[in-house]
């Protein structure tokens, strides 16, 4: 089984038009070396400019590719072009995948013998994998609990002064930016790397190696914030700098004797002095895990006050994240849903239903439930990946139902949407999430998918798109999906109409409905090519010249294209006459025949 439903216009959807075109080439060349599928995924080698190939790995299920990454350096939009010769090769090339079996099916075909003597082979050849070994085996014919195994203790202890140091150097570099007139400071992003380094050891089960570095990093922040604030007066909230979310969630991860709380509790007070409020790391300290509200809701009494025994603060819903995370990593599952649900956390509650399984019980109460789009993202997307297709695509159409002010989370949802429908054969779903991915953030290709997908009905549909392009709206970026509509379509009245009410900073979409209207509307190329050039000519700046040569040379084919040559000839003087002194100028016209 290859990937299902893939096509070279899904392929197309996904890259960008000069990765497509690249991804081709590569495609054609002969680039992918090979491509693999272990049931689900893919892997391919896809020689580039380095000297091993790009490996890449692509996810996928019955609705589609769910995953694609490649080993390369691309970061923009979309697939990169290894992902996309890849693709492909799957397309058009089907039979040279070569099909191999699972590692459970591997697995399967040994005996113990045979098991045993592979297992010895891979350690032979990778010997830290005898811990791995070491770890799993002491672990069978053990009973199974409801908490996860605690890692081993960490044998040798952190040094909190290269974090403290490096938060002052933080600190000292903004402000020495700051003092020769520089806006921008990476003050949240580099200190939030080292914050990320304090939580990987929360993550790992070592939490008394996370204080240590969290410890460091806001002390380092205490006693050097002063010369910020002497500054320019601002706090650690005002450059986003947030050292009392990974202080909760380390406090909370822990279990500490009253002495070790009441010595936690002095140093965020004398911290707070210094910094922001440590509201939540307080409550922390104060609540920890037998805080008798919180207690009742794990004991599955919800109530209007959630988990609080008053109003709870601003922060409630962040420090009731803090709890579900902790939770989740703790497989505390039941206590997750319970809070979730007590503290109105819906996504998060949903999304685990779905994790444990319970696909009827979350199907009966989203419809209430779900609120926002991003709802209805979080549901569908675990529902997805639990490999619960239908469901998923059920609660992605009910949250596109929903209005959004954010258009690109909608077109991005929404396109999301399509895909999974058109994988699961429901033309409708796909059409209808594709009409609204176009209709939040326009383009060609998506107005043709729609074309595609609506078969003999798009006449009518074509023209309500074609007026909702039309009409009057306040949004940046669709002017070139407007002009590429338009222009396919032969509307050249309503590509000028768009062009018109550009600035400079478009000439090159200016251009390009000049070039398709040189013909047809000669004169409206002359109106508005002249003043162009006019005025970068008449402003003498030579590195705008190739510019004001551009516009001329659409006037001058706009001129022959009315029959009237002699015209240009006598504007082509009057240019002479006047700039005929700008030699940069004079000779770059020449050399575009003008």
């Amino acid at each position: 089984m290859t990937v299902p439903h893939l096509t070279l216009a899904t392929i197309q959807r996904h890259a960008t038009d000069q990765s497509y075109t690249r991804g081709q080439n590569y495609f054609q060349s002969g680039a992918v070396v090979s491509v693999t599928q272990r049931q689900q995924v893919l892997q391919a080698e896809v020689e580039g400019n380095e000297p091993k190939p790009y490996r890449v790995t692509i996810h996928f299920d019955s609705g589609g590719v769910t995953r694609a990454d490649c080993t390369c350096q691309y970061s923009y939009e979309g697939w990169c072009k290894h992902v996309v010769a890849t693709l492909l090769t799957c397309v058009r090339q089907p039979q040279t995948i070569e099909q191999r079996p699972t590692l459970e099916q591997l697995l399967d075909q040994l005996n113990w013998v045979q098991t045993q003597e592979m297992v010895q082979n891979l350690v032979a050849a990778n010997p830290e994998l005898i811990e791995s070994v070491d770890f799993y085996v002491s672990q069978l014919g053990k009973p199974e609990t409801s908490a996860p195994v605690s890692p081993p203790q960490r044998q040798t202890s952190i040094d909190p002064m290269p974090f403290k140091r490096r938060a002052r150097e933080i600190l000292r570099h903004a402000l020495s930016g700051w003092e020769y007139g520089q806006e921008e400071d990476e003050i949240a992003d580099e200190m939030g790397e080292l914050i990320d380094r304090a939580l990987a050891f929360v993550e790992q089960g070592d939490v008394p190696s996370a204080r240590v570095v969290m410890q460091g990093i806001t002390e380092g922040c205490a006693e050097n914030w002063s010369d910020i604030d002497d500054f320019c007066g601002l706090t650690p909230t005002d450059v986003g700098l947030d050292l009392d979310t990974p202080w909760t969630e380390i406090l909370l991860s822990d279990e500490l004797t009253v002495e070790e709380t009441l010595a936690w509790q002095e140093h965020l007070e004398a911290w707070q002095d210094q910094l922001d409020s440590f509201a939540m790391a307080l409550e922390a300290l104060r609540q920890t895990w037998d805080y008798p509200p919180l207690v009742k809701v794990f004991a599955g009494e919800i109530t209007a006050k959630g988990a609080w025994s008053g109003p709870p603060p601003a922060w409630a819903g962040e420090f009731s994240q803090i709890r579900l995370k902790i939770l989740a990593r703790q497989e505390r599952y039941e206590d997750y849903l319970h809070l979730a649900e007590a503290e109105g956390q819906t996504p998060q509650y949903l999304s685990m239903l779905a994790q444990v399984g319970r696909i009827d019980d979350l199907m009966k109460i989203a419809p209430q439930q779900i609120g926002t789009l991003a709802d209805a993202k979080a549901v569908a997307e675990t529902l997805r990946s639990h490999n619960h297709l239908p469901q998923a695509l059920e609660i992605a159409l009910q949250g596109l139902r929903l209005e959004d002010d954010n258009a690109y989370n909608t077109f991005d949802f929404a396109t999301w949407t399509s895909d999974l429908a058109e994988g699961l054969d429901n033309a409708s779903a796909a059409l209808e999430s594709r009409i609204l991915a176009f209709k939040a953030q326009p383009s060609l290709k998506d107005y043709q998918t729609i074309e595609t997908l609506v078969g003999s009905d798009w006449p009518q549909l074509q023209a309500d798109l074609l007026q909702y392009l039309r009409a009057p709206r306040q949004r940046w970026g669709i002017a070139a999906a407007q002009v590429e509509i338009f222009l396919q379509e032969g509307l050249l009245e309503d590509a000028i109409a768009v062009v018109s009410e550009l600035r400079s900073y478009d000439n090159n979409l200016i251009m390009r409905v000049m070039d398709a209207v040189i013909d047809t509307h000669s004169q409206w190329v002359i109106q508005n090519a002249r003043p162009r050039a006019e005025s970068i000519m008449n402003e003498g700046k030579a590195q705008y010249y190739h510019h004001a040569v551009e516009w001329l040379k659409r006037v001058k084919a706009a001129y022959q294209a009315l029959g009237k040559s002699e015209d240009w000839h006598r504007y082509h003087q009057q240019l002479t006459n006047t700039h005929g002194r700008k030699r940069k100028l004079i000779g770059l016209m020449k050399q575009n025949h003008l």
